[in-house]
C-alpha cells in the first residue's frame, strides 16, 4: 500500500508489515507498539501455533520414543504432550526446521531436511495469507486501533505474488534495512550462534554443492550441521538484501535500522513514518 504521508497519518486503522533480516528489530519495534493499542501479528508464531504445530509435536514425540520409560508412557497415552510456542520463544519451530547433516551430530538427511524445508515454505506463505483475516479480527474482535505485521525474515524467500500482493493491499510494508554494522554484527551472531535457517530450494542445492566441493565431502550426511550453517549463513545474508530491496521498492518503503532503533513509542514511529513516506528514499539513501 502507498501512502502520502498525511494519507497515513489520518487512517484511522493503520496496518504495517516489517520486512527485513531477523535482528533488525522488527519484534522489538512490534512489542513496542503492543504498548500502544497495536495489535502484534507474528508470522513465526503463526507458523508455530498453528501451521506446524502437530508436525512440531511428532517431532518431539519422536524423540521421546527413543528413551524406553517416556515411550511406554507415550504408547500408554499417560502424558500429554504439547508444544509452549510463544512470540519470544520460537524454540519449537527452530528444532523442528533442524540443520542438515550428520544425524550423529544432531543433523538431518537431505530427503528430510527438504521435506521440513517445504512444510515451512507452506506454513509461511499460508500465515502471511491470514493477515487480512487478523486485521479484521484484531478490530472486531479485540478492538484494537492499529496492527502490526512481524514478518519472519524469510519472507523475501517466498517468490509468492499473492502473498506480496495480499499484503500491499492491505498494509503498508516496512523495509528495516541494516547499516553496514548492522549486517557485520548478525553475520557475527549467526556464526557464534548457528541457528536453523530456511532457504529457497534453488539456493540451497547451489551453496550445497559449492560447500561439499570446498570441504571436498561425498554425502550430505558428512556434513558438520553447524559449520555448514556457520559456512552458509552471510551468503544466505547477502542474497536477501536484493530481495527485501525490491520488495521495498515495488510495494513499500525503507527505513535505516538505526533510525528504527531510535523508536521508544508510538509517537516515536509516527514521527518516522511521517519522514519515511514524505521522502520515500530516505532509508534507501541512510543505510
Amino acid at each position: 500500500m502507498k501512502l502520502t504521508a498525511a494519507e497515513f497519518r489520518n487512517w484511522p486503522q493503520k496496518s504495517i508489515t516489517l520486512l527485513g533480516m531477523s535482528g533488525v528489530g522488527k519484534t522489538r519495534l512490534s512489542s513496542v507498539l503492543a504498548k500502544d493499542d497495536w495489535f502484534h501479528y507474528s508470522g513465526d508464531y503463526r507458523i508455530g501455533s498453528h501451521y506446524l504445530n502437530e508436525h512440531i509435536l511428532d517431532n518431539i514425540k519422536r524423540q521421546m520414543m527413543d528413551i524406553p520409560f517416556l515411550m511406554r508412557l507415550l504408547r500408554g497415552n499417560a502424558l500429554k504432550v504439547q508444544s509452549n510456542v510463544t512470540i519470544d520463544n520460537l524454540a519449537p519451530v527452530s528444532s523442528f526446521l533442524g540443520k542438515l547433516g550428520d544425524p550423529e551430530k544432531g543433523g538431518l538427511p537431505l530427503k528430510e531436511f527438504k521435506r521440513r524445508q517445504k512444510l515451512h515454505l507452506d506454513a509461511e506463505i499460508a500465515a502471511m495469507k491470514d493477515v487480512p483475516h487478523f486485521i479484521a479480527r484484531a478490530r472486531d474482535m479485540y478492538g484494537f486501533r492499529n496492527f502490526i505485521n512481524d514478518a519472519g525474515g524469510s519472507l523475501c524467500e517466498l517468490d509468492n505474488d499473492d502473498v506480496l500482493q495480499t499484503l500491499a493491499e492491505n498494509t503498508v510494508i516496512l523495509y528495516i534495512k541494516a547499516t553496514e554494522d548492522d549486517e557485520k554484527e548478525l553475520i557475527a551472531r549467526a556464526v557464534s550462534h548457528p541457528k536453523p535457517l530456511f532457504y529457497r530450494e534453488a539456493f540451497l542445492d547451489e551453496h550445497l554443492a559449492r560447500y561439499m566441493k570446498e570441504k571436498n565431502l561425498e554425502y550430505a550426511a558428512l556434513i558438520d550441521p553447524d559449520d555448514f550453517t556457520r559456512w552458509v549463513f552471510p551468503h544466505l545474508f547477502r542474497s536477501r538484501l536484493p530481495r527485501y530491496q525490491a520488495i521495498a521498492d515495488t510495494y513499500g518503503y525503507t527505513v535505516a535500522a538505526r533510525d528504527m532503533a531510535a523508536v521508544t513509542n508510538e509517537n516515536d514511529f509516527l514521527k518516522l513514518m511521517d519522514k519515511v513516506l514524505a521522502t520515500p528514499d530516505r532509508g534507501r539513501e541512510a543505510a
